[in-house]
């Protein structure tokens, strides 16, 4: 699809609905850094801030539209776009063939260094007792709920006292600096950056266990409503854009600094 003149003329459905209404809407869990947080420093839709917010501009910029962002838990994230009221999720999502099944994803945008999957996170003072997944035996676990982390750590982890799922990866944190949980599913690379800018909390990532995606799933995805396909092809568009010019990789880098600033 050609988009260097914003959406064309001729399409039907939900990219006629975006066009008309003026407004594209993307939902996101905003506490994701660096791709989605909250820069407490600024207000109104300004505040939702990242590389994946960057994306989100782009597109809207590109459609010739408005962006409004709508934060929301991360599982209504997912099940949003099956209910029609709203037009694209942007939110680190990884791909998975369940999601796939139910809603349109896009090519990959971001592709970690360090892979996409999970890794277990843990107080470093455990670090001796908590070795592998068979020391987990007995031990509570906490996951982001709806999260590529809490399907891999379920697929892999199966001995245990409780299996907590928490509603935000800062949630998930918490639980285990708090002594709540012993081990938490976690995004590698994330996480490594959580801990590099607050290195006090006392966490720190199991070498040696990672569970990741074959090579075909990895990258971060845009997910869209099922079977509406144009919408996908412009999006798509927007990201053959960034990538060529290497744009998304510098909006990374910017909000990781920015997500440092604020201990993220």
């Amino acid at each position: 699809m050609d988009i260097s003149g914003g959406i064309p003329e001729d399409v039907f459905g939900r990219l006629a609905k975006i066009r008309e209404r003026g407004v594209l809407r993307v939902v996101t869990d905003p506490y994701f850094a660096p791709q989605e947080f909250i820069d407490p420093d600024l207000s109104g839709q300004d505040q939702y801030v990242g590389a994946d917010m960057k994306l989100a501009r782009l597109i809207a910029d590109r459609m010739g539209v408005d962006l409004e962002i709508i934060p929301m838990d991360f599982t209504l994230v997912l099940s949003s776009m099956s209910t029609g009221e709203y037009d694209l999720a942007i939110s680190a999502l990884s791909y998975t063939p369940g999601r796939a099944s139910s809603m349109e994803l896009s090519r990959g945008y971001y592709y970690s260094p360090v892979g996409s999957g999970a890794g277990l996170m843990i107080r470093e003072e455990d670090l001796d007792a908590i070795r592998s997944i068979d020391d987990l035996s007995g031990k509570n676990l906490a996951v982001q709920r709806g999260s590529l982390q809490e399907l891999m750590v379920a697929q892999n982890v199966t001995d245990y006292r409780k299996f907590r799922r928490l509603s935000s990866m800062q949630d998930v944190y918490e639980e285990v600096m708090s002594g709540r949980a012993d081990a938490a599913g976690v995004d590698i690379e994330s996480a490594k950056m959580y801990i590099e800018n607050n290195p006090d909390c006392g966490l720190a990532i199991l070498d040696g266990v990672e569970f990741l995606l074959d090579d075909q799933f990895q990258g971060d995805r845009i997910a869209g409503p099922k079977d509406d396909l144009e919408l996908m092809y412009f999006v798509n568009g927007v990201i053959n854009e960034v990538l060529d010019s290497g744009q998304y990789l510098e909006w990374f880098e910017e909000a990781s600094d920015r997500a440092a600033e604020l201990g993220l």
